[in-house]
């Protein structure tokens, strides 16, 4: 009975693998391990292969979902949301370019210096992309990052140089180097290459509306009215056209621009202000009615509210600031900005003693580097004042800036402006280490160093200037005249001066310095030939007038010497040009009494008049 029941459950198990079992009860051991040993390989290698698909399946799909989910957010404009999604998918695939692209956006769109990061990132990984390089290069000069720049726009392929997108970059880095020149000489061939791309051509306008040479300044005029009535330059083209009007004293074109940029519905607060600045010229009672509507605007916003008070300062209303401070309440006047302006206002007035009250307590945050300033300047300029008090002051205004290039420079504007030379000085030197901010830390010690009569440490700075903006012909003349005057690398001041005047003519600071060049290499007749050219009122300059008596005094001409050496006067003259005025005068004490040929130069209406500049 038990042996039919047992074999009644064998006959209902059920055979799974009837031919598998079958075939291995066929073989021998070995072969059935062989086999068994292989199955299993093939079975973990299919199982490999799947969860291996399957995961990068799933990881693309992953991916692909977070990107789009960051793409929606970044197109929503909720860039942080955006950049927190980009960076999940940093983290599953490090090398992510769409992720980068998306971080890039967004930290752009949020001003972040971090954008310069992600932008570095895509231009490694596409080396040979153009557009990658000349993002890089505008992430970095919006930062003030010069050498990264550089860098990136050095990596661009000949090839991809002609293009104007290219150019126009270039021509902002050389903005920022302090090379003007080279800029307009970059904006130039970006119309070139595009010449129907309006913002090219606005560039260009914007820059050459400035020049000295009335054809461009004409044509660059021409432009921008053009452009006035193209809406998104509308408002810049007004804006560019009015600053030029009223530094060509052209009141009455300036009061019809002021009018359409006060209705340009893009008008700023800056250009309200730009609008008073015309106004104060022109006609005293449109100003005061517009600095009367200004001023409630801009006390709802401490930015506006500190931009006025800082036009204010600068324009000799200090002491209306004072009166209206009283008006407003603590809370909007306690804290920076304003609370460095009304500063600033206790200064313009000579109010020592209300600007100390004002900076003795209280924390300016990250400004409080200026409230230690002008307590220190407070301090100076008080009677009986202690020397001691006002150096630990202005040290410790220096400790806080932290370093930090930009509280550097204002601290070196602040010093300059309040004639602090020692700190000034120190200032300067260390601020004209930082690329973005050199050029504007060598004008400022080129005036230092002038002022002073340092000439040697003044050939020093001409020369950096020169070396970090080699194509401005005003500059090479400076460091070539100095040179000559001072004797300093004679020959290379020699070819400094060629180089000026023969890329501007007609600049009399360069046609003046190169003169002087050729006086000095005996070649008298060919400097004075020079100097004929020059309009007449440019060469009754003091500067340019102690050049001109003495090459004409040395042609015998003692009677066109003598105009000249009346017009250098010796109030205005450097102290090297001194020299040569009283050479210049020696010459004339012992000259023939025979009457001098006519000397003529070229009537000033009939050439253009180049802007010389303020060194020596």
């Amino acid at each position: 009975m038990a042996e039919k029941i047992r074999r009644t459950k064998q006959r209902r198990s059920p055979q799974l693998f009837p031919y598998l079992k079958s075939f291995l009860q066929r073989q021998r051991w070995p072969a059935r391990l062989t086999f068994l040993i292989a199955a299993s390989a093939l079975a973990i290698f299919l199982a490999i292969i799947f969860l291996a698909y399957g995961s990068s399946v799933y990881s693309g799909w992953h991916e692909r979902r977070l990107l789009h989910r960051a793409a929606s957010m970044l197109q929503q404009e909720r860039f942080k949301e955006a950049a927190q999604i980009a960076q999940e998918i940093v983290k599953l695939h490090p090398e992510s370019l769409p992720a980068f692209y998306i971080l890039a956006e967004a930290a752009e769109k949020q001003n972040l210096e971090e954008t310069v990061w992600w932008r570095e990132q895509i231009a490694r990984l596409l080396p040979k992309d153009p557009d990658s390089q000349l993002n890089l290069a505008s992430a970095a000069l919006r930062f003030g990052q010069l050498d990264v720049a550089r860098k990136a726009l050095d990596r661009i392929s000949t090839a991809d140089r002609n293009r104007a997108a290219f150019h126009v970059v270039a021509g902002w880095l050389a903005r920022a180097e302090g090379n003007f020149a080279k800029q307009e000489e970059q904006f130039a061939a970006a119309v070139k290459e595009e010449p129907s791309n309006d913002l090219y051509q606005f560039n260009l306008a914007a820059l050459q509306i400035h020049s000295a040479d009335p054809k461009k300044s004409a044509k660059a005029r021409a432009t921008l009215d053009q452009l006035s009535k193209v809406a998104p330059f509308r408002t810049g083209a007004l804006r560019a056209l009015l600053n030029d009007a009223v530094a060509r004293n052209d009141l009455a074109v300036a009061d019809n621009l002021a009018e359409q940029l006060q209705m340009s519905q893009q008008v700023t607060f800056g250009d309200y202000l730009l609008c008073l600045n015309f106004y104060r010229k022109l006609d005293d009672k449109k100003f005061r009615l517009l600095l009367d509507r200004v001023k409630p605007f801009a006390a709802r916003n401490p930015s506006d509210l500190a931009s006025l008070m800082d036009w204010m300062n600068n324009n000799g209303f200090a002491g209306e600031i004072v009166k209206w401070i009283d008006k407003l309440p603590g809370d909007e006047i306690n804290s920076p900005p304003v609370s460095i302006t009304v500063a600033g206002a206790y200064a313009e007035a000579n109010n020592w003693s209300r600007l100390k009250r004002w900076t003795r307590s209280g924390s300016w945050g990250e400004c409080e580097y200026l409230r230690l300033a002008y307590q220190a300047i407070a301090t100076r300029q008080s009677q009986h004042a202690a020397d001691i008090e006002f150096e630990t002051l202005w040290r410790s205004a220096e400790q806080a800036t932290d370093e930090r290039p930009e509280a550097e420079l204002a601290l070196a504007r602040l010093a300059s402006k309040w004639n602090l030379g020692i700190e000034s000085e120190q200032l300067w030197l260390r601020i004209a280490k930082n690329p973005p901010m050199r050029r504007e830390a060598l004008d400022a010690l080129a005036r230092f160093y002038r002022a002073k009569n340092e000439t040697r440490k003044l050939y020093d700075i001409l020369q950096r200037l020169h070396e970090s903006s080699p194509d401005e012909p005003p500059i090479t003349a400076d460091l070539a005249r100095l040179g000559l005057n001072i004797g300093q690398n004679t020959k290379e001041s020699q070819d400094l001066a060629k180089e000026a005047y023969d890329r501007a003519p007609n600049e009399v600071n360069c046609a003046v310095t190169y003169a002087f060049c050729l006086y000095r290499l005996g070649r008298n007749a060919e400097g004075v030939e020079i100097i004929k050219k020059l309009p007449a009122d440019q060469l009754h300059d003091p500067h340019a007038a102690v050049y001109a008596a003495l090459l004409l005094i040395d042609s015998n001409q003692a009677d066109a010497a003598k105009e000249y050496i009346d017009a250098a006067g010796d109030g205005k003259i450097y102290a090297e040009e001194k020299q040569l005025l009283d050479e210049a005068r020696a010459k004339l004490a012992t000259a023939s009494s025979t009457p001098s040929p006519p000397f003529s130069p070229t009537p000033a209406e009939l050439s253009p008049t180049p802007t010389s500049t303020s060194t020596p």
